[in-house]
């Protein structure tokens, strides 16, 4: 039997004009970098995380040089270095797998080596394609926060198993590490009954995933063509637009009221960078609830790495 006619629905069905055809390559073509520039940059931030670990491990930051010149003491900086670059490195091929996943031509990770105090800037892979769908944006996005965060949690486990808690009245040497609500959950199961003025003599290996955990906390955040960023615009084409450019604006101002200058300093990156998104090869298709609950997640994980104030010495 024929249904009835419903000239508004029909009218939602009707085909409109025919979609772009999907393109496979770029307009501009990413030239790869050699896999020896991977390489070299990873041997480099070995070794400046090596010595940032033993730094660490000595907890002296003064003589630096000393240590610097001294390989016979980078051994020491071992397990930070080991647990930092695994932590940061299951974040970047989280993405790599995606893209795989999805046919997206991207390169391996660049891990980014830095100065003594922490020995990196991070990791990076570099995207040569456009994206071609939202659930390819989404899944690229949130693929490396959740991998490197499930990495950091048994990290995490094994450097509190190493830390101490400091006898009564003992004062805080060294560097200052702010906690996020992650730490504190965990130190409060660590140490139960830890109060306020009670001081933790963290390990290393704490530290690592400290530095994990403050990635997590910046690539999460919804601006730009940030992990979160990206998550945002696979949801929602507006919120991205309204959200990175009020976004950006609070990092700086949260940053300067809380003396969290790495907040300022990523503020004004993306600022001059822009807070813009480049557009999808098709934008037709939407998410999915399954990916909404996995944006939730994400938005979990994010609030419990929040990192707000900086390192004190």
């Amino acid at each position: 039997m024929d249904s009835e006619p419903r000239p508004f629905e029909d009218a939602l069905l009707q085909p409109g004009p025919p979609p772009p055809p999907i393109v496979t390559r770029p307009g501009r073509v990413h030239r790869p970098f050699p896999p020896v520039v991977n390489l070299a940059c990873f041997l480099l931030t070995v070794v400046t995380t090596l010595i940032a670990g033993a730094l660490l491990t000595l907890d002296d930051f003064t003589h630096w040089k000393d240590v610097l010149l001294s390989p016979s003491l980078w051994s020491l900086g071992l397990p930070y270095s080991a647990s930092l670059i695994l932590i940061l490195g299951s974040h970047e091929m989280g993405h790599y797998v995606a893209c795989r996943l999805y046919r997206i031509d991207a390169s391996l990770p660049f891990f980014i080596p830095g100065p003594p105090l922490l020995g990196t800037f991070g990791a990076l892979i570099r995207i040569r394609a456009p994206f071609t769908t939202r659930r390819a944006l989404f899944d690229v996005g949130v693929a490396g926060p959740i991998a490197g965060f499930v990495v950091a949690l048994p990290v995490l486990a094994y450097g509190l198993s190493l830390s101490t808690l400091l006898p009564e009245g003992a004062k805080r040497s060294g560097i200052g590490f702010p906690s996020c609500p992650l730490l504190s959950l965990a130190l409060q199961a660590r140490f139960p009954g830890i109060g306020p003025n009670d001081v933790v003599e963290i390990h290393p290996v704490v530290v690592a995933v400290w530095v994990g955990l403050l990635a997590t906390f910046l690539n999460l955040l919804p601006i730009g063509q940030l992990d979160g960023g990206h998550m945002l615009y696979a949801l929602s084409r507006r919120a991205h637009r309204t959200v990175s450019r009020i976004g950006t604006v609070l990092l700086v101002v949260l940053g300067v009221f809380l003396g969290g200058y790495h907040l300022v300093v990523f503020g004004v990156i993306w600022a001059i960078i822009g807070t813009g998104h480049p557009p999808l090869l098709d934008e037709r298709e939407g998410v999915g609830a399954a990916r909404v609950a996995v944006a939730i997640l994400a938005l979990i994980i994010f609030l419990l790495c929040v990192i707000p104030t900086a390192p004190t010495l």
